[in-house]
């Protein structure tokens, strides 16, 4: 059964649009996953954090700190914390954003090697999320300096997702739409 006319046309532009790379709607996709990923990662972040302030995970901190010198305990408490909310996270986005919002360009499937290219390129959003965060702790809550983190993240993440992990390959002669 096919769509009348106006509608299939209207199907097809909106397809069009989306394989063309409409950058605004891939945005406005990745944001929304974004959301989601971003609430996951600050609960994972904030139970971490919690679990990190316990013997005997506190007394280990405490050493650490000391070891490294120049980071206090709460820094180091905010980097593993971080780091674990991170790896929850990017997972999850992975998923997401290979089924929704680049699911043209990786074809739906999910792939350890692409798994690996989106974790990489996400290793600069969690840098730039750290260091932020590790900022904005000074000036901060450390809750209200997360959320400050996740708006850091998210600029190099999708910026490195559109233009590096999920960028627009040459379509072969076999997979062109006939017509």
């Amino acid at each position: 059964m096919s769509l009348p006319a106006p509608l299939d046309r209207l199907q097809r532009r909106l397809a069009q649009a989306w394989h063309d790379r409409a950058i605004t709607l891939k945005a406005a996709s990745f944001a929304m996953i974004g959301v989601v990923n971003s609430a996951v990662n600050y609960t994972v972040f904030w139970l971490v954090l919690l679990t990190l302030a316990q013997p005997p995970f506190l007394d280990f901190i405490e050493a650490m700190s000391s070891v490294i010198g120049w980071l206090n305990v709460q820094d180091v408490r905010a980097i593993i914390a971080n780091v674990l909310a991170w790896v929850v996270a990017v997972s999850g986005s992975y998923v997401m954003n290979s089924f929704i919002t680049f699911a043209h360009e990786s074809g739906r499937k999910l792939s350890w090697r692409a798994y690996l290219a989106f974790a990489a390129s996400g290793l600069l959003g969690l840098l730039a999320d750290t260091a932020t965060l590790l900022v904005a702790t000074r000036f901060f809550h450390i809750m209200l300096a997360k959320l400050v983190a996740i708006g850091a993240g998210f600029v190099v993440n999708f910026s490195m997702s559109h233009f590096v992990v999920f960028r627009r390959r040459p379509v072969a002669a076999d997979d062109r739409p006939p017509g």
